[in-house]
């Protein structure tokens, strides 16, 4: 049984993950830089590390939740990174949303030193991340998966194996695309009413007993008519992963024309300084253009 747990990445979604964990009953050791993040999980009963390696120690499971591929890269293979701490046995689990590449690469490291990493990244946003109703997608070795199960059900309450390494980034890209043409076709609607003369208000209540009913319809079109963008899923970090998704989609070649839209809609909320506006704040971009606010 799993009782040693490494934890790194203390953002708006790895502090209540990582929460939930402590809550559990294991053992858990929290790094992040910032060391106001690390306080607050030691004061919930957290063992405080110095580094990525000092954090990974003697953890039988180690967990980062990180926001680029290149900061999991480095704290994973980096000086002072996971895989000089890591244990005979020891399970990397990367959370982050990461580029499909840079998966397998740390992958493949992982499995050259003899030890074991699972991709398994999350949808659900900070409301998800504090319920513990994550969606959890994962890549990599079907026992390790197994093995981690009821660590991962601690955190989200759709846990579900996709394949080898990577697949769980491959899953994480394709929800990211539905999330943003959703976000994108909520605000565009809303628009339209209030242009229309109809009260957004009560177009949303409408839809919500229809086919167009949805978790984006219900929370973020909630925020776009009370223009409540205070984060819980930062623009900067959509716009990153729909680079992923148009980075990969390049490399295969699929074409994807509502994605590329929706990314340059992300590049004109950073113009206007929205990069650490909740994505929701896509319909600011959309108010704009149409001359008009809901």
């Amino acid at each position: 049984m799993i009782k040693n747990i490494g934890f790194i990445g203390l953002g708006i979604m790895g502090t209540p993950m990582a929460g939930h964990l402590l809550k559990a009953g294991y053992r858990v050791c929290v790094y992040d830089v910032a060391a106001v993040q690390r306080e607050k999980l030691v004061a919930q009963g957290a063992i405080g590390a110095g580094s990525p390696k000092e954090a990974a120690q003697s953890a039988e499971v180690i967990i980062t939740m990180l926001p680029a591929s290149a900061i999991v890269e480095a704290v994973v293979l980096g000086e002072n990174g996971v895989l000089g701490a890591m244990e005979k046995g020891a399970i990397l689990i990367d959370m982050s949303t990461t580029s499909i590449t840079t998966t397998k690469k740390i992958a493949a490291a992982i499995e050259k030193a003899g030890l074991v990493m699972l991709d398994a990244p999350v949808s659900g946003g900070d409301v998800g991340a504090i319920e513990a109703t994550l969606s959890i997608m994962v890549g990599g070795p079907e026992a390790a998966f197994q093995k981690v199960l009821p660590v991962l059900q601690k955190m989200g309450r759709n846990v579900t194996h996709i394949g080898g390494a990577g697949s769980g980034q491959v899953a994480k890209a394709c929800n990211q695309v539905v999330v943003a043409m959703t976000i994108q076709a909520v605000g565009e609607a809303l628009v339209f009413a209030k242009k229309n003369g109809a009260d957004p208000a009560k177009i949303r209540e409408a839809m919500m007993g229809g086919f167009a009913q949805s978790r984006v319809l219900e929370l973020h079109g909630q925020r776009m008519i009370e223009h409540n963008f205070i984060p819980g899923g930062k623009v900067r970090l959509h716009q990153k992963d729909l680079d992923i998704v148009l980075e990969a989609a390049k490399d295969v070649g699929v074409y994807m024309p509502g994605t590329a839209l929706v990314s340059q809609i992300w590049n004109s909320l950073a113009a206007m300084g929205g990069l650490d506006w909740d994505h929701s704040a896509i319909v600011r971009g959309i108010e704009l253009l149409s001359q008009t606010q809901l």
